[in-house]
């Protein structure tokens, strides 16, 4: 009905059917009525309860009165109501239950204060700045709640209320409490969130029998010493206050259970609070704290810790102790001992650690990853070569510097490479260096690599540079380290110095360093606008939100708005740590690489800048790494479960504590061991470099490289099958010539398409790959990461490798996809007239992450069928619900990249159109934790806008899609076109969907560690 009534110009009329006259309660809610049915006194005899929520009442209906000799609850929330009416008020004496929630109510009447039966008055969400006098006449009166209204002090008038046992004043402009307050001695729930307290009064601490208290959002600095006597105290939240130090106050407080001081500015937590022997939660993030007391360890019946966002280091011993932890949150601390990896893994994975390096003697490993960027023939692989080749101990500055040459020029990149470099034998100091390509194909295997804890050295070749090219060769690779690993420490490196004059040589390191800073003061600007835009949101209450459809952040709940908040506060505390000023380099020049060299090795023992070079490990742990890394094993592609499992025991593992030691090498980018992956967990890839060779074969776009492997790959085919397969024969001329035809197809094929059958597969990976069961599980690990998937694998069915086809979608090139008899590219085509179209829109302003638009085409492969894919676009189905998939590249600097998810149906059959995009829109939001420095918006598009074909349709905040409908609205306003109403089904999915699935990991996350 509700729908209805919404949808029509006229206020509907309800008729009642006869007979009503047994009726105890009576629900006409989300009816959109204005007055009640004629005679409803008369036909309700025996009614108890009434419920006329969610309509659009400007007065309390007089027929009400008629029912006040026996009505005992009403609800009357959420309408119009600007008064109530004196004479109605007065008729409803046997009222116990009163709801007048978010009405529009500038005052209530005196005569609520007669109702002497009232146990429980809801005035919450209206426009009340004062209450009557004769509120304090309710002496039955246990729950009141007159938050979010415009009160400017507390109501002396509730102190009366000796009866009174919960009350919600939050969201008020109270700024003090009277010292009287103790009066409401039966008071066991208080709500005093954001009502803008500096201090609590000492009479506060006689409120014996609080119970829970909500002190959260206020400015308080510290509690009365007095208020350790609220002893019945079980809930407490002191979250986004002002205290520095952790009130001694809440110590006594033995029966508490739930203690919240998120966002304060506490430095430590006092090592008494092994006292709260009862706590079940404890919430301290976002403070300052340094480290934890040895004590809390003892707090055994913990279930919830959060410490995100502070700056913990250690964790104490016996952390393990805390098992029945469930809710834990760790990130962000600048943690070494359990090393961050462990940490982020759980509680059970920190006792293991502890065990294990109490069981052996700990060792300490001195290594940090070094990631050499920039762009093609920025001249990253010659310094890699200068760097790390050994030279002649002693040359001199000025003397014969011949010897201090690489012996001869370095070869030409072939791809991602990785070195071993120990830079300083006598300290022990190890780089592993990755040279990454500055090929553009090499773009979607980059981001596995960059991890935090390493350092970034930023190459860029000062002979060719202009200020102009500051956006391609330097600023967008800040922006993508900063997306991926925010906070990531990076070296300015200028190349080629000998080929430029002395003059210009300053002028193009100045410009270099000029110009980041602009980039990063334009960039924080913008973060700090947009989090203004958030807080003014959060200042307006929600009701005012969801009325203005010009309103920024249109209903979006407050949870969602402080979520948004705290990440754009996270982008601005997390801006990248740039080294100045640009470091001028010749790789002829000793002095500059010795220079270059000293100005590394001083950045890696920064003790500050790269505390986990300093961590210590299980010594165990650290001899199961050395031993994969010995002969025999160290030559193979993969070991099984059982290989590692049987060098766990020679480095004293026993197999229950091998799978810490394995997750922990596999998160800190050692080895790779799927856990979670039923095709991938019996087996360990220990073998990262030729992992990484086999990664270079599929991104050298040269088609006659890639023939030529092939070729080389056809002979001697037999002898690669084994004993079992007879010796081929001698091939002719029209045979090679008939072969090397066939394979330039597959090579064209690929290059153009992306298509490779298994088998060809096999032979570009000769020799890395033998057995069958080699190329098997590498297609798995290729899929799992995300570079291709399977054309015509059917679940359950074993791969069969000469028929299985598989697509690399960062290869295809056709700019968009056969086209399909359902839509033409960008409107839907023979459909308009009765389909609506739901489009999610993700807008990336600074940058678009590379590689994600390839790497998602084959997340969503298992969602969808009968795809066809273009580079930008790609059509698909979900059962037999069409959706598209579209990238749209930015065309200029003020443009942002897009990436949509857009489906169609009916407005009747819309929810299937939801369910066909929400596991897309989830897929991508999965991808996009990978990101955590990447500033990204998501909006819902107008489906009228987009059915009119508008160029630029209204975009509602992308926050609704994790909310659910409002109850009792059936259409919201787009503001585009005057009054036009959109249907909430157009909006909101049918049920909300997930915004961090924590549940699903990807292997980019686990790769890029070191």
């Amino acid at each position: 009905a509700g729908a209805d009534a919404l949808e029509s110009p006229a206020s509907p009329q309800l008729v009642l059917p006869a007979n009503l006259g047994d009726i105890e309660a009576l629900n006409l809610g989300n009816n959109g009525l204005e007055e009640v049915p004629e005679g409803l006194g008369s036909a309700l005899g025996s009614l108890r309860v009434l419920v006329l929520r969610r309509n659009r009442f400007a007065r309390l209906p007089p027929a009400v009165a008629e029912l006040g000799h026996h009505l005992t609850e009403l609800d009357v929330s959420h309408n119009r109501l600007t008064a109530l009416g004196a004479e109605v008020v007065s008729a409803l004496r046997e009222l116990r239950k009163l709801n007048l929630s978010h009405n529009q109510l500038p005052a209530l009447p005196a005569q609520l204060g007669a109702l002497a039966h009232l146990e429980e008055l809801d005035v919450s969400f209206n426009r009340l700045a004062h209450l009557p006098d004769s509120l304090s006449c309710l002496s039955r009166l246990r729950t009141l709640d007159v938050d979010h209204n415009q009160l400017t002090a507390f109501p002396r008038q509730l102190l009366q209320l000796a009866a009174l046992e919960e009350l919600d004043v939050s969201s008020n402009r109270l700024r003090g409490l009277p010292e009287d307050i103790s009066a409401l001695r039966a008071l066991k729930i208080l709500w005093l969130s954001g009502a803008e307290l500096g201090t609590l009064p000492a009479g506060f601490c006689e409120l014996a029998s609080l119970e829970s208290l909500m002190l959260d959002n206020n400015g308080l600095q510290a509690l009365p010493a007095q208020f350790s006597c609220l002893q019945r105290l079980k809930m407490l939240n002191l979250s986004s206050n002002l205290f520095e130090e952790f009130p001694a106050a809440l110590l006594p407080l033995a029966g508490l259970e739930e203690l919240y001081l998120s966002r304060n500015q506490l430095t430590s937590v006092p090592s008494l609070i092994s006292g709260l022997g009862r706590l079940l939660t404890l919430w301290l993030d976002n403070n300052r704290i340094r480290y934890l007391p040895d004590s809390i360890v003892e707090l055994t019946g913990l279930e919830e810790l959060v410490l995100q966002g502070n700056q913990i280091a250690v964790l104490p011993d016996h952390f393990g102790q805390l098992s029945r932890v469930g809710l834990w949150k760790i990130k962000d601390n600048p943690l070494i001992q359990p090393p961050y990896e462990v940490c982020m893994k759980g509680i059970p994975y920190i006792a293991a650690y502890q065990k294990e390096l109490a069981h052996s003697q700990p060792a300490v490993q001195p290594r940090l990853k070094l990631l050499l960027m920039g762009h093609k023939a920025a001249g990253k692989t010659l310094l890699r070569h200068c760097l790390t080749e050994e030279r002649v101990e002693g040359c001199p500055g000025g003397g014969d510097k011949e010897k201090c040459y690489p012996p001869s020029p370095p070869p030409v990149s072939k791809g991602i490479e990785v070195t071993s470099w120990t830079a300083d034998a006598s300290r022990g100091l190890r780089f592993i260096v990755y040279d990454l390509a500055g090929d553009e194909s090499y773009e979607v295997i980059q981001p596995f690599f960059l991890s935090p804890g390493a350092l970034y050295v930023l190459v860029v070749n000062l002979a060719t540079y202009e200020p102009s090219h500051f956006p391609t060769t330097v600023g967008s690779f800040l922006h993508r380290v900063g997306a991926r690993v925010p906070h990531a420490v990076v070296c300015i490196v200028g190349t080629h110095a000998d080929l430029c004059g002395e003059r210009e040589l300053e002028e193009k390191c100045l410009d270099i360093h000029r110009q980041i800073a602009l980039q990063e003061k334009h960039d924080a600007e913008g973060l700090s606008r947009l989090a203004k835009v958030v807080d003014e949101a959060l200042a307006r209450d929600f009701e005012l939100r969801s009325a203005s459809p010009h309103a920024a952040y249109y209903g979006v709940s407050d949870k969602n708005l402080r979520r948004r908040k705290a990440h754009f506060q996270y982008l601005l505390n997390h801006r990248l740590q740039i080294l100045s000023p640009v470091l001028p380099v010749c790789c002829r020049d000793p002095r500059h690489l010795r220079r270059l060299r000293d100005k590394l090795l001083s950045v890696a023992e920064h003790r500050e800048i790269f505390p986990n070079l300093h961590r210590v490990l299980p010594r165990s742990w650290q001899v199961l790494e050395e031993l994969h890394f010995q002969p025999p094993q160290a030559q193979r592609l993969w070991l099984s479960w059982w290989d590692s499992a049987r060098l766990g025991l020679q480095a004293g593992l026993t197999e229950d504590r091998l799978q810490s030691a394995l997750s922990y090498l596999h998160e800190s980018g050692k080895l790779l061991y799927f856990e979670d992956s039923p095709a991938l967990k019996e087996h360990v890839f220990h073998n990262l470099t030729r992992l990484i060779d086999i990664l270079n074969v599929f991104f050298q776009r040269d088609p006659s490289l890639l023939l030529h492997k092939l070729l080389l790959g056809t002979s001697g085919e037999g002898k690669a099958e084994g004993e079992s397969s007879p010796p081929m024969a001698r091939s002719t001329p029209s045979q090679e010539l008939l072969r090397a035809t066939q394979l330039h197809q597959y090579v064209e094929g690929f290059l153009l398409h992306g298509l490779l059958p298994a088998h060809v597969i096999r032979l570009l990976l000769k020799p890395h790959v033998q057995a069958q069961q080699d190329l098997q599980l590498l297609l798995e690990l290729l899929e799992k990461m995300g570079l291709c998937y399977c054309l015509n694998k059917h679940k359950g069915k074993p791969l069969n490798g000469s028929t299985a086809w598989y697509k690399f979608p960062c290869y295809v090139q056709n700019e968009v996809p056969h086209a399909e008899a359902w839509i033409n590219g960008t409107n839907l085509a023979g459909q308009s007239f009765v389909a609506e179209q739901l489009q999610i829109e993700y807008s990336f302003p600074f940058t678009f992450p590379p590689g994600l638009f390839a790497r998602y085409s084959v997340q969503i492969n298992s969602h969808v069928v009968h795809r066809s894919d273009g580079k930008f676009q790609i059509f698909a189905y979900r059962g037999k619900v069409p959706v598209v998939v579209s990238y749209r590249p930015a065309k200029g600097v003020l443009q942002p990249d897009t990436l949509s998810i857009a489906s169609h149906a009916s407005l009747p059959n819309i929810w299937t159109a939801w369910q066909a995009i929400t596991p897309l829109v989830e897929e991508l939001n999965v991808l996009l934790q990978e990101w955590p420095g990447l500033h990204y918006t998501v909006h819902i598009l107008c489906s009228k806008c987009l059915k009119r074909g508008s160029p630029n349709p209204h975009a509602f905040p992308g926050e609704l899609l994790s909310q659910p409908r409002p109850e009792g609205v059936a259409e919201i306003i787009c503001p585009k076109n005057g009054s036009e109403r959109v249907n909430v089904a157009l909006v909101y999915p049918p049920t909300p969907t997930v915004i961090s699935p924590c549940s699903k990991k990807n292997v980019g996350e686990k790769h890029r560690n070191q």
